[in-house]
């Protein structure tokens, strides 16, 4: 397990599926904003990417987030789109609605970033968010992620076009926030 201040990041387990489905995936208005596509439900049992962990693929790791203190699950964060010639990927993450505002979601960044810097040798790190997503902008900044653009009106989020802000950290200016990893 990878270890943050307050949060652990570690391999999804089977009883994780199901908690993230019903407080993640089938909240249609937050699947909405968290994914690229339209929301649609999710099968019970079915091997849906977002759930169901494929160990082959190579440029997509996913992680179940977990509080430190009594391992209670709070949500996922995901390395993906990783690009092993350039050494970039981007940063990803959901934290459960009873999880959120408690500073988990800075933590998982750093720790993110310890495993993307350090772990996997990468140069660069990315995040696209939503542009009203104050609580992902706070988190990429604190971890000195800078603002690189702006994409006007790129995102379809329940019936309206929404701007997606990007933001980028390379290794030469990361900072690590802890000293708590592995």
């Amino acid at each position: 397990m990878l270890r943050g201040n307050k949060v652990g990041l570690r391999a999804r387990h089977e009883d994780d599926i199901p908690i993230l489905r019903a407080e993640l995936y089938d909240d249609v208005v937050n699947s909405s904003r968290a994914e690229s596509g339209p929301w649609r439900p999710i099968t019970p049992g079915s091997k849906d990417r977002r759930l169901v962990v494929d160990d082959t693929e190579q440029g997509h790791v996913p992680f179940s987030v977990v509080e430190l203190e009594g391992g209670t699950l709070v949500g996922t964060a995901t390395l993906w789109g990783i690009d092993n010639h350039n050494r970039s990927a981007h940063i990803g993450l959901g934290l459960l609605p009873s999880s959120r505002g408690k500073g988990y979601g800075t933590d998982v960044v750093a720790v993110l970033c310890h495993y993307g810097f350090v772990v996997r040798g990468l140069q660069r790190l990315q995040i696209e968010t939503l542009s009203d997503n104050a609580a992902m902008l706070r988190s990429a900044e604190r971890n000195g992620f800078v603002h690189e653009g702006v994409l006007r009106s790129s995102a379809w989020v329940m019936g309206e076009f929404l701007d997606e802000v990007l933001l980028g950290l390379l290794v030469q200016d990361w900072k690590p926030a802890s000293k708590a990893y592995p």
